[in-house]
């Protein structure tokens, strides 16, 4: 991952926090839930990035069958569905 988006996610989780005043990041003391936040956060990114690989190539177009095109937007649709699922 890029920083700023570990750091980004960091954030959401509870881990990090932004310091207006001096511009940067400090980080916080880890507890078990923030970690097991800050897991689901990266899982749940790194899915939709491996539902978004699927996508970019199902453009239908003259050259691509309409199975294939289906097959691709299941496989992008299965892959973000595990997040409703409950797994990480």
């Amino acid at each position: 991952f890029p920083v700023t988006i570990t750091l980004k996610l960091a954030c959401e989780a509870g881990l990090a926090e932004w310091h207006e005043s001096v511009q940067q990041h400090g980080f916080k003391f880890a507890s078990l839930d923030n970690l097991e936040r800050f897991a689901a956060l990266v899982a749940a990114h790194e899915r939709e990035a491996c539902a978004k690989v699927c996508e970019e190539g199902t453009a239908l177009t003259a050259f691509q069958s309409k199975d294939c095109y289906s097959y691709a937007r299941n496989r992008a649709a299965a892959i973000r569905s595990r997040c409703s699922q409950g797994s990480e």
